[in-house]
This record gives structure tokens, sequence and C-alpha cells, in this order.
């Protein structure tokens, strides 16, 4: 929950590539588009967003692992090759597909990348759909698409698939679309080698505090503890949170902290995201959607199984995402930048985690988080 507002920020760019020479021309281009699997953007806006709203209107919170944490991986959906975690709106997708199809496994795969791995996909096995965004420009340029979240993707292209229109700084002619991907769970497969089907260990909750303690610290947040209210203040830049005692259970404490902390990176000074709705308003909306999805993205990272903090607020993210087809693709994308921004202060908290280790973390560092592949 945040309490005040602040001036609007609008939306990161995607990255673009660009083509080569007169072969980029807008006709060929959409030929290319179609001959690569392309769909046109408003369709696959749609569909995603669909299938959230069939999620949440059965009363399934696709970012919230409704699963037992003794039986399946905690996590974030990976590469299951490189280790990279997806982002974005493709880490609900795989997560809601791994708990609809009983995946235990967070890792994934494309059909080559199987077969690359020394490995195959099992015959008659259905894949996953995720995205992946790309840019063209009429004139000039090289030929080379930059992924956005599917495969293989890059510092630049990281949580590109964020429902805007715009290229990237510097290429005003560039034309995003979005882009069809394919990948398979590691359980779908046969014959791969150890370290792609190898998983963490699920920990329980109070051996997972550590690494979330020490990620909190390492932000510097101005967190000020009492009362009974947590909320983040744009205007005055701090954190409310109740005492630890508080909470029914102690790792709910972290869960909320962490969602406030995502709203804290919506400061001008940070990620400068549209803090400026009032409560019950379409824009609140959106912003406590993005927190959520962060939270949920931190936890994962964290080892710690994400929870719903605010369910009374699904009727309105119902709402939003029927109004604009493109407000669940934003919403990951800002929740995927907030969690690697956060992360970024203390990454050995995602490794001491992933090994289920308490030893001591370093405190502030500003390196960023590895990239999706």
């Amino acid at each position: 929950m945040f309490t005040s507002q602040q001036p609007s920020h609008g939306d990161a760019p995607q990255s673009c590539a660009r083509p080569s020479g007169r072969a980029a021309a807008r006709g060929s281009a959409r030929g290319k588009e179609r001959r690569a699997g392309a769909a046109p953007r408003a369709s696959l806006y749609e569909e995603v967003t669909g299938r959230m709203v069939e999620e949440l209107e059965a009363g399934r919170i696709p970012w919230v692992q409704p699963w037992d944490a003794a039986a399946f991986a905690p996590g974030l959906p990976k590469n299951a090759d490189t280790q990279r975690s997806y982002s974005g709106i493709n880490i609900l997708i795989l997560w809601a597909e791994a708990a609809r199809r009983g995946f235990a496994a967070q890792g994934w795969l494309t059909f080559r990348q199987a077969l690359a791995a020394g490995g195959a996909v099992r015959k008659g096995e259905r894949g996953t759909t995720i995205f992946y965004a790309a840019c063209f420009t009429p004139k000039g340029g090289t030929a080379s698409d930059r992924r956005g979240d599917g495969g293989a993707e890059t510092q630049s292209g990281r949580a590109a698939v964020d429902g805007e229109g715009a290229g990237s700084a510097g290429e005003p002619g560039a034309i995003p679309f979005l882009k069809r991907f394919t990948v398979f769970n590691v359980a779908q497969c046969e014959g791969l080698p150890e370290r792609c089907t190898r998983a963490a260990a699920p920990s329980a909750p109070r051996e997972t505090v550590p690494h979330a303690e020490a990620l909190i610290a390492a932000t510097g947040a101005d967190i000020r503890i009492g009362g009974n209210e947590a909320y983040y203040s744009p205007g005055g830049d701090y954190i409310a949170l109740p005492p630890q005692q508080a909470f029914g259970q102690q790792i709910d404490y972290y869960r909320t902290a962490l969602h406030e902390l995502a709203h804290w990176t919506g400061h001008p000074s940070r990620l400068a995201r549209d803090q400026k709705g009032r409560f019950a308003s379409a824009a609140y909306g959106r912003e406590e959607l993005c927190a959520e999805l962060a939270s949920a993205f931190l936890c994962a990272a964290l080892g710690i199984t994400p929870s719903v903090r605010h369910a009374d607020y699904v009727g309105a993210w119902l709402a939003i995402m029927r109004a604009d087809t493109r407000a669940i693709f934003r919403a990951a994308s800002h929740a995927s930048k907030a969690a690697d921004f956060l992360l970024g202060f203390a990454p050995d908290a995602v490794t001491a985690a992933a090994r289920g280790t308490d030893s001591a973390l370093p405190g502030r560092d500003t390196g960023a988080a590895g990239d999706a592949a």
C-alpha cells in the first residue's frame, strides 16, 4: 500500500535492433514476422490477458504459487541450461502453467535447447508459449533482433515485453512487435544432464529469513517499525511496518516488507513510477498490482513462497485488465525492474538462498541482477 502522490514518468522503452537496408521496408518486415511465427501485437496482448483474467476469475492468483513448497521447487522460472531467470509477463505465464499441469520443476528449455543439452522433448508433449519483443526500422541498421524475454534474453532486452509501443532511445523510427516462443518444462524432457534438472531443496520459512533481512537492510530504506499499519509514503519516502511480533506468521513480516519496498522503488529518485493515484483509483490499482507482482518475484528469488497481500484488490485488477489488454504486460515489466533494482543491493542474498546457507551477506552492492535467458 502507498499513501500519497508522485508525478508520472511513464514506462521504460523496449530495446530494438535494426534490420539492414531496403529489406527492412515495412511490408517485407511484416512478412518476415509472419514467417517467423509472429502474431499481431493486439492479439498476443489479448491472448495473455485473457489467460490472466481466466485465472483470477477462477479464484487462482497467477503470481502466487498455489502448491506445497515441500513438493515443488521454489524460485523463479529459469532457463534450465543457462540457469538465468525469465522476467516480466513470462514469469506469470510459466508459474501458472506449472501449477496447472503439476510440474514440480522451474526449469524450461526450447526444443532445440533440449537437443543441444543432450536430451530431447518426449514425443507428444505440448509446449508453453511465452513471448519476446523485437523491433524493426524502415531504414538502415543491422539485421539482428534482440530477444526480450525468450530463450536467449540480453541485458538490454530484460523485461522488454512491457506493452509499450516505443522503440529504444535514439531510434524514433523503430517499430516494436511481439513474437511467440515455445518452451518445455524439464519434466517434459528425457535424457537431460543433471545440471539441467538439479533443483535446490525447498527451505523452511525461517531458514529464508536471514536472506530477506540482509536484502532489506542493504537497501538503506527508511523503515519505521511501529503502529498497526504497513504502507509506503512517497511524500516522506519512508516505509511503516508493524513490529514483527504483530504478524501471525513471522514470514509474513518479510513478505510485507518486500511489498512495501517494491513501492519504495517507484520514488522519482529511483525507478520513477506513477504513484499519484488516490486510493481506489485505476492508477492506485496499477501501482498495487506492480508491487504485488514485484513482491512475488522477490519472494521467489529468496526462496519464500509468495502469498497474496491484497486479495481484496482482485476485482480492481480484473477491471484494469479488461479495460486495457496491455496493463498486465506493463505491470509485470515494472515489477521485474523493481525486483531487479532491489536484488541489486545484495545479489549474494539470492545465491545464499538458493544454496540454503545463512552466511553473512554484504551490505550495499549496486551491481545489477543477472539477465534472463
